[in-house]
């Protein structure tokens, strides 16, 4: 069976009925509708105040469990007192595991809240940024599950040291990724318009800071430099960008 011919009658296009089941087209051009925005399940204000929020619980949970637990027990070149000391803290060790693994959990939070943020700016790059912070998350559970395993090595001394010594080298191993996420962040900090352009230059200084540190490490024998412990300022910066600018900006502005 042809298709029945579409007759054009000599009244306005307004008018112009289609008997049922025939094919017919308008006259008109149709306009396309523009693609539907990304749809997320938190908005741009909404993420902005819970990726500052979990920026500040993470610095401050990291530093407790870090260093007011973890290091507290180690006395470098002794794993005989490092073993001792782990043993007789053993609650506050893994507390301070547990306080590690929290961090891994936020470190998930922030790279999503910040693909949102900045997904306007760029979706590809924000995306990628995200993807970079996951990973280093992902190392970061690695390195923690040394710590786990320290606490089953406590009878012999020297595999508990080197246990916590691996925890060590694969977290730092980590932060190569953390630097380039810190460049893709600031890029587009630095890009976006609605976030002051010196945030996101500082970010990136704070990413070839941490990229310096393990290339360094790498190349250099001895490499004693430690460029990312002056070179953090950013981040700092970014946290309270995050919750002082970004939550009072208007979803729509943001």
């Amino acid at each position: 069976m042809s298709t029945p011919k579409l007759v054009k009658a000599d009244v306005p296009d307004d008018d112009v009925t289609n008997a049922p089941g025939s094919a017919s087209t308008d006259a008109r051009p149709v306009r396309e509708a523009p693609p539907a925005p990304p749809s997320q399940s938190w908005s741009q204000r909404k993420a902005s105040l819970i990726g500052g929020v979990a920026l500040l619980l993470l610095a401050v949970v990291a530093a407790l469990a870090n260093f007011g637990a973890v290091e507290a027990v180690v006395t470098p070149a002794d794993s005989a007192r490092t073993a001792q000391d782990l043993i007789a803290s053993e609650g506050l060790f893994r507390w301070g595991v547990i306080g590690l693994m929290a961090v891994a959990i936020l470190d998930i939070v922030v790279a999503y809240a910040l693909m949102v943020v900045f997904e306007p700016v760029s979706r590809s790059v924000a995306t990628l940024a995200a993807v970079f912070r996951v990973a280093y998350a992902t190392v970061f559970v690695v390195a923690i599950s040394q710590l786990v395993s320290a606490l089953s090595l406590l009878g012999d001394p020297d595999e508990t040291m080197r246990a916590i010594g691996e925890f060590h080298t694969i977290w730092d191993a980590g932060y190569a990724l953390f630097g380039i996420h810190l460049l893709l962040i600031g890029y587009l900090v630095y890009r976006s318009g609605f976030a002051p352009r010196i945030i996101g230059a500082m970010l990136v200084v704070a990413g070839l800071g941490y990229l310096v540190d393990k290339v360094g490490a790498v190349l250099v024998s001895g490499y004693a430099l430690d460029v990312s412990r002056v070179s953090f300022v950013g981040e700092a910066v970014l946290i309270f960008w995050l919750l002082i600018k970004g939550i009072r900006r208007s979803p729509a502005s943001i």
